[in-house]
This record gives C-alpha cells, structure tokens and sequence, in this order.
C-alpha cells in the first residue's frame, strides 16, 4: 500500500475571482460563502478532504486588497499566514485580469520555494484565443509556475487540478480526524450563513458594516435552537436591516434556516435580533472577539 499523504493546500488570489467556489468544488460541501460582493470571505477556513491514502487541508483566505481599516488590515494576516504553513499554493487568477491587488505578495509568489498552481479560472467567459494569449501573458511573467486553465462554477478541469495536488503532497500521516470536514465550530457556519444572506439582499456599505454572533446554538434529536445577533455600526443601519415592519430581517431568516437545515440536515430554529455596536470594524478589542486580529494575539 502507497504511503499516506497530507498537507496544506491554500489558495490566495484578489477578491471574487472564485477561490470559496474552488474549495467547496474540492470539499464537496458549502463552507465558504459564495456570493457575487467582493471580499465576502474574512477568515481564514479550512476544509479537509479525505481519502483512503491522502489528507488534503484547504485553505481559503480572504482575498487581496490594501488594507483601507482596521479590519481589512486583520484580514490580509490571514492572507500573510496561508504563504507561512502551505505545502501546495494554489494562486487564482480570473481569466483578464494582470495580477494581485498588493505586489507585496505577487513577488512572494514569484520566490515561492514551494510548488505552486496558477488557475486561470473562468475560461467558460471568453474564446479559445483570449485563453491562449492569456497563458502567454502568465507564463511571461510566472514562468516557475504550473499552469491550469478551470472553470470552478462548471467543475472543468478540477478533478485534474485536485489529482496533480495529490502528487504533490507530502508524505505525512493526516492532521485532523479522517472524518472532521473542516476546523471551524457549527456557530462559525451559523454567522457565515446569516452573513452570506445579508451579503444577498442589501446593498452598498450595509454588508460591510455587519458582523454576526451566534449566542445560542442548542442541539437535541430532532431540532436545533439557534439565537443569533447581527451587530452593525450605526441605528440608521439597524433600521435597514430591520425593514419595513420587520420584512427585511424575516427574509434574511427565513432563507439563512432553509441553507442551515440542510447544512445540519435537520430542523433548525432560528431567531435573528440586530444591535448597535459603533465603529467595531476599527476596534482592535471588538475584532479580536470576532476572531481576526491575528498578530496581536
């Protein structure tokens, strides 16, 4: 029998071009929040792909940007952290754009001592011309680098992409349990589901201004019992959220526990309430309680 493999996979790229959708592609389960807003990711999250022979840990990161607040500078630690511990990087390009958001990281990729993929990902946009041209352009300009043209939305070429990560894994027993899917508590999924629906349906800066905490989550046979707080900024945003005569906020509940039930595949009830917390996202005290401030801890 072949020796068993694992490692850490991460996958870094600017933000929206497809990394949450590349990693619950691999994982076969929606741990990521996919939605079309830009910087929808703010952790960190793992997710773990198990076989016979091998353990793949996945990792997607925010995507890159230069840092404007206190909570995009936490965020971009993340990003820092995945090029400390990967094994495998996995750097995700949207078919047309040039390169990263900060070239900070771009040159860390460029001296990177461990393998590295280049997916060109969306090709199902644009012709076979433009596809060729644009691996020129990045093998000009990477020319250390694998290359594999995907389309993560339409599962192209991913099976392909997973294998050659395989191979290029370390020999290694595996890091988590062979059946833990990801190192993320059942609240963390609750508030990124909440979060995923607020992302849906308000616009502007709303999404931007809100972070979710999950204070009850109870669990018996049948039923899970869920209490969750949407914290925003400022009382005008709290009426938005809210809506006209609670409509707004009833939505947002009404779809986060229709994704929750099936995420847990069981009955979930879920009660929303919404709180004023000013300026949390410049607030080193308040992101630490969330989770991010990575380098102060």
């Amino acid at each position: 029998m072949s020796a068993h493999k694992a490692g850490f996979v991460n996958i870094i790229g600017n933000p929206n071009v497809g990394k949450s959708t590349l990693m619950n592609a691999f994982v076969g389960e929606k741990l990521s929040i996919i939605t079309s807003k830009a910087q929808t990711t703010r952790h960190r999250i793992l997710g773990i792909v198990n076989g016979e022979d091998f353990q793949m840990v996945l990792s997607d990161t925010p995507g890159i940007i230069k840092p404007a607040y206190e909570l995009q500078d936490s965020m971009m630690d993340f990003v820092r952290s995945a090029f400390e511990d990967a094994d495998v990087l996995l750097y995700m390009v949207e078919i047309g754009e040039k390169g990263l958001k900060d070239d900070r990281f771009f040159k860390r990729i460029e001296n990177s001592k461990i393998p590295v993929l280049l997916l060109l990902n969306k090709i199902d946009t644009k012709d076979q011309q433009f596809l060729e041209e644009q691996l020129a352009y990045w093998q000009e300009r990477l020319p250390k680098v694998e290359i594999h043209p995907i389309s993560a939305l339409e599962n192209f070429n991913i099976k392909e992409v997973f294998q050659r990560i395989i191979e290029l894994l370390p020999e290694s027993p595996p890091y988590f349990p062979k059946d833990q899917l990801t190192d993320k508590p059942e609240r963390f999924f609750v508030n990124e589901t909440i979060r995923e629906k607020i992302l849906k349906f308000y616009k502007k800066e709303i999404p931007y201004a809100v972070e979710v905490e999950t204070e009850e989550f109870l669990e018996d046979e049948k039923l899970i019992r869920i209490r969750s707080l949407i914290m925003v900024e400022r009382n005008s945003q709290k009426g938005i959220i809210i809506g006209h005569q609670g409509k707004a906020l009833k939505k947002v509940g009404v779809e986060a526990r229709k994704d929750l039930e099936k995420f847990f595949a069981k009955q979930v009830h879920l009660e929303l309430y919404v709180k004023v917390n000013k300026n949390w996202r410049s607030n080193t005290q308040q992101l630490r309680r969330f989770g991010y401030d990575q380098k102060k801890s």
